[in-house]
């Protein structure tokens, strides 16, 4: 499931983003994307390519690793984001949703430490601190 306002443009510095072309209410559901559930080996390998920047730790024990289709890949970060992300194991999913109201136009971020406005380092510079 896909929000239908949704679009991926070029972001600054920061390479391509998600955005939407029209008002969205806070605590909407944007997207609800399958992902690819890796073992720990896999992950082992995984983290010393780029596509380590893009997957996401997976499982109650966070040993495994998860690639997100759909547009999940491409929200970038910011310490005060304005969607958050949720985890499915189960149903092997990761779930966006606002936590604002969002304006026409605007960049949907997430938070890559899960919370959307913890403001712990990530292991890249912000541009935007």
């Amino acid at each position: 499931m896909l929000h239908q306002g949704l679009f991926i443009a070029l972001s600054g510095k920061k390479g391509r983003g998600v955005f939407t072309n029209q008002q969205i209410a806070g605590d909407t559901v944007i997207e609800v994307a399958p992902v690819i559930v890796m073992k720990d080996t896999d992950r082992l390998h995984l983290d010393k390519t780029l596509l380590h920047d893009y997957i996401f730790e997976w499982g109650e024990n966070r040993r495994k690793c998860a690639m997100a289709l759909g547009y999940v890949p491409v929200y970038n970060h910011n310490s005060k984001s304005n969607c958050e992300y949720f985890m499915d194991f189960d149903e092997e999913t990761i779930m966006v949703k606002t936590v604002r109201n969002i304006e026409a136009g605007e960049e949907l971020t997430i938070n890559y430490n899960g919370d959307w406005n913890n403001n712990q380092d990530v292991w890249f510079i912000e541009e935007d601190k």
